[in-house]
């Protein structure tokens, strides 16, 4: 059955929600320092199940290890890393666990049967070329599917391989960065100006409609100036009407980017020394985007070995962790999402909603019955369950809250809903 056309409905924005932690090099604001350990799903969670399709695209030109990467992000990902420029023509999907202690913390004081950790889903997009927004190599059908993600992250290759053909014929990362950033570019002022045609064609009937319509025809004239200084969309500043209004064409510059800079196992001890690395630090800061740096192959190296040899084998390279749990939570925070829990007997579980979610909305993420019959929410921060040990216990301490419609869940919260329907 063919997909049907998808797009992220979510506000990009930077957020420490989840901390992050890598002995390489991260480029990442406001963010804390701790160890996780990394979890795989195989299984598809269904959109209701995880409160909405959270998609991250792993982007890059031909032959700069986005396929390696994604088979190492997912373990036993069935993307074909091959030395050939379109070897991934339909996009591979896998759904990654987010690293979160706190969920076994959890799980063990309530003696669950199950813990169940929030995911995101990514997708290998097979590689772009120049000329792609024109239709080169197999471009308009990538292009599409860039559309379809919440965020992007964008594989920059950042190691010399004469056994490695780059498409290019030479490692360049900033050219590499601005043939995707450019195609990206081409494509949304090529639905900027039709979606401005179709806007001075037609006419609201009602002031409400003419209202939104006047915002979208704002929103579409900055970026549109945008646009042709070769700047992306998320650059311009916009009204929350008016972000609101646009939201629906699914710009590929208004999504939020994640340079991954990939280097060689030699420089993952000290990638900050790379030349290339240094320039795609720059460029990631002049355009407002996250950085990390994995060495792809080590990555796809590391999923071989017995876990037990993983980390010899890391210590052996000069560094005490694998950068792939980095990656997974920078993409969560990039996207500004919150965790709060459930916790009982039979499970522990872990939900991902947006910030600035009420508790009604929040527990509509559960089920819409939930949403719906909502009477109020039984709550306590993270910290004082976990000092109190349960529910009951935070309750007779004075822990635990009685929230009403209004309340905004905060990162962390244990949640337990009461509702009738």
């Amino acid at each position: 059955m063919a997909r049907a056309l998808m797009c992220s409905h979510l506000l990009p924005s930077i957020s420490s929600s989840l901390p992050l932690k890598s002995s390489l090099l991260v480029q990442w604001p406001t963010v804390t320092k701790t160890s996780h350990s990394l979890l795989l799903i195989n299984r598809r969670f269904s959109a209701a199940k995880i409160s909405m399709s959270l998609r991250a695209g792993i982007v890059g030109l031909p032959n700069v290890g986005k396929s390696t990467l994604f088979n190492a992000v997912v373990e036993n990902g069935k993307a074909q890393a091959a030395n050939f420029p379109f070897c991934t023509i339909e996009p591979n999907v896998g759904i990654v666990a987010v690293p979160d202690p706190r969920l076994n913390v959890l799980s063990e004081l309530s003696k669950s049967q199950r813990a169940v950790p929030a995911s995101i889903e990514f997708v290998d997009i097979a590689g772009l070329v120049k000329g792609a927004s024109q239709g080169e190599g197999l471009g308009n059908k990538f292009l599409s599917h860039i559309r379809e993600v919440d965020s992007i992250l964008q594989v920059v290759r950042c190691f010399e391989d004469n056994d490695i053909i780059h498409v290019s014929g030479k490692v360049d990362p900033k050219s590499d960065i601005d043939v995707i950033n450019l195609e990206l570019v081409f494509s949304d002022m090529d639905q900027v100006e039709k979606r401005m045609d179709r806007l001075k064609k037609g006419k609201a009937k009602d002031p409400q409609s003419k209202m939104k319509e006047e915002a979208e025809k704002s929103a579409l004239e900055k970026i549109q100036q945008a646009l042709m200084d070769g700047k992306p969309a998320r650059a311009v500043s916009l009204t929350d009407f008016e972000r609101d209004a646009v939201r629906h064409l699914c710009l590929l510059t208004m999504k939020p980017v994640i340079y991954v800079a990939n280097v060689a196992e030699s420089d993952l001890a000290e990638p900050g020394e790379n030349s290339h690395v240094k320039e795609v630090m720059n460029l990631a800061s002049e355009l407002q985007s996250g950085l990390i740096t994995i060495s792809a192959q080590v990555e796809a190296e590391l999923t071989e070995l017995p876990p037990e040899e993983r980390i010899e084998y890391l210590t052996s390279l000069g560094v005490n962790e694998s950068g792939l749990g980095n990656l997974i939570r920078a993409t969560y925070s990039l996207l500004g999402l919150r965790t709060y829990f459930t916790s009982g007997e039979k499970e522990t579980k872990a939900w991902t909603i947006r910030s600035g979610m009420t508790a009604p909305q929040a527990a509509g993420v559960i089920h819409s019955d939930f949403e719906r019959g909502f009477i109020r929410a039984e709550t306590v921060a993270y910290d004082d369950f976990v000092a109190a040990g349960s529910f009951s216990a935070a309750r007779e301490k004075g822990l635990l809250r009685s929230e009403g419609k209004e309340y905004v869940v905060q990162e962390g919260d244990m949640m337990l809903f009461r509702f009738n329907v």
